[in-house]
Order: structure tokens, then sequence, then C-alpha cells
């Protein structure tokens, strides 16, 4: 039977390190669990929580339910019928880094640009996680859930899973319904470039030094790059990119590039084009600016961190300041990428 504890502290469970506490918390490490956890007295259908590495979370407040945390380890690979694409099952409680990193030792192509995303594996397509010009969708096979409505295991496919821009299924209509226990990953023995992107190209060839580049050399330049400038969890708390970047309409988008020429941008095929709101946010002067010990991260403005102290009321008041500064210069609403839970009527 998994462990099951009362009054349980959430600190170590969520990257932004707020000081909050579960009414309950279990650790499921091997999915046949589930049916004993949706059995716990404790638990509700309504207010449990599946919590994998708390990376792309701000708990507002204590959670007065039900917290499982997923912690089921395990990786298989098989052969596809081409001869070229490998099939890679990771069980939802991998850390997604290292399974990353260990795809790419298998000398596997398709991960290599989503290196040292926190997180676990399980949380990736909830999400749909995306860095320099690769979203985790384009890899994915399959996920394998567990209904909560059927009690039943069940595997959808790719089109199931109704991917979007830092959307899926699992964040819409499938939010509660459908607990992941494990990812089917598509991925190529032939690399595939994904070279055009921020500054992934030239690190990728001064690493390379003359050598051919592969999934290795672009993994480890992903490294370096998200190492110069985002925070690591461990040093200095955060929840990753707090918020998402902006989609306008490519009508709105040539208005506001006529008046702000530098304001980097990313036609998408729909026709929509994306803004870099690292950038709206630098230029409000906003890299640094504090509300407590909640700040905005001296180096990468995308990303909001707790200094040591900070509160959910600080964070609230830090997120409202940068929406509101950020709408009165370019026009442009921001949309925070994290789950708040619950979520404070001052954001």
């Amino acid at each position: 039977m998994m462990n099951l504890r009362h009054n349980a502290d959430l600190q170590n469970h969520n990257t932004f390190a707020l000081p909050v506490r579960a009414a309950s918390l279990c650790t499921l490490t091997d999915e046949c669990q589930l049916a004993d956890i949706v059995r716990l007295p404790e638990y509700d259908a309504d207010t449990v929580l599946w919590l994998g590495g708390g990376s792309n979370i701000v708990f507002g407040a204590d959670y007065p339910g039900l917290v499982v945390h997923m912690a089921n380890k395990g990786i298989a690979q098989h052969e596809g019928d081409d001869g070229n694409t490998v099939h890679v099952t990771a069980a939802a409680g991998e850390v997604w880094h290292d399974f990353v990193q260990y795809t790419v030792a298998q000398g596997l192509s398709g991960l290599e640009n989503l290196s040292l995303i926190p997180g676990t594996v399980g949380a990736a397509p909830v999400q749909n996680i995306g860095a320099y010009g690769v979203e985790v969708q384009d890899t994915i096979a399959s996920v394998r859930c567990f209904d909560l409505h059927t009690q039943h295991f069940v595997t959808l496919n790719n089109a199931d899973c109704g991917f979007a821009y830092r959307d899926s299924l699992f964040k819409q209509a499938g939010r509660g319904r459908y607990v992941i226990v494990a990812v089917c990953f598509a991925l190529s023995r032939r690399f595939e470039p994904r070279l055009h992107y921020g500054d992934v190209a030239a690190v990728a060839a001064e690493l390379a030094a003359g050598a051919p580049i592969n999934a290795a050399t672009v993994a480890q330049a992903v490294c370096q790059i998200r190492q110069s400038k985002l925070p690591d969890p461990q040093v200095l708390a955060n929840a990753g990119s707090f918020f998402k970047n902006p989609l306008l309409t490519a009508a709105a988008a040539h208005a506001l590039l006529a008046q702000h020429p530098a304001l980097p941008h990313y036609p998408q095929a729909d026709g929509s084009v994306k803004l870099a709101a690292g950038w709206l946010i630098d230029q409000c002067g906003l890299k640094g600016f504090a509300v407590g010990d909640a700040a905005v991260h001296d180096k990468q403005a995308l990303v909001l961190v707790n200094r040591g102290r900070a509160r959910a009321a600080d964070v609230a008041e830090l997120v409202r300041i940068v929406c509101e500064r950020v709408q009165q210069r370019f026009g442009v609403a921001l949309e925070m990428e994290p789950i708040w839970l619950p979520r404070p009527t001052a954001v």
C-alpha cells in the first residue's frame, strides 16, 4: 500500500517552494495502486490533485484535499516497422530531463530541444511542453491513462489528446478524468535538426567545433543556453516560464510590429503570430522587480522567482503588476502558464 500522510508539507513538492500543506498526501509508485487510491476515505474525485514534480503549479493556499504524488518509474522501448522509428515508453514519474538524456544517449532524436525542462514525463502532455521550436506533441505516439470515470486503463493516441499551444485534453475536457500513468514517444534514429530558434544553431556549432552536429550536441547546447538564462529551481525556487507567449492574429501583430519593430515574433502555421512574452515584460523595465520575496528574474523576465520567503499574496500582486504594465504599454494580455490552486481573485 502507498504511504499516506495527513497534514503533509508540500514545500518540497512544488518548485516555487511556497510553504503550504495538504490535508492528505500519498505517493504512487506503481499504476496498480490506483485502484486502492480511489477507495481511500480521503479520496474525493472533485478535489484530488495528481501531482508530478510540481514544476508547473503555484499553490495559493494549503490544499484542502488529497494530493497523489506520481512517482512510478520505468522505461521500455521497441522498434517501429520502418527501421528508423523507435517507440520509447516512460512511466509518468520519470524525471523529464533524465528521460530526455536517456533517449539522446540511445542515439534517438526528437526530444533533444526539450532538455532541462523541469518536471516529470506524466506532466509533459498535460502542458504540451515546448522549447526552442519544438513541442512535445511532435513526438507523442500515445498516452496511457487511468480513466477515473470507468475505473479502467485506456490508451489515447496523439489525435485524442487535443494538443494545442501549452494546452491539451488533459487541461480541458479530460481534466479530472484521466490520470496519465505512462507516455509513448515515437523517436527517430535519424537526426532531424531543429536549430532555427534562438541561439541553438550558433551554440551547437560552437560545441561541435567543426564536427557534425547531432542530437547530443543540440541537447548540450540547449542545456548551456537554459543554464545561462534560467534559474535552477534547486537553487532559486521558480515555476519555469510563468507566462505563455501571446498569440496574435496576423493583422494585430503587424500593427504592433509597426510600433515596435524589434519585438521578437514567430509566424505560426495557422497564420497567427507568437510574441515573446519575456521581451514584452523586459521592455516594461520589470527585470528584478519584486513584491516581497516574489520577483521577476533579473536574467529572464519570463520567469518569476521566490527569493526565499515569498507568500502567495506576493506572487499574486507581482503577476497583477506585470500583466497590467504589459497591457498598458503594448495592449497585449498575458496569460499565466502554471496552474494556480486556488486562483486568487487579484490575478
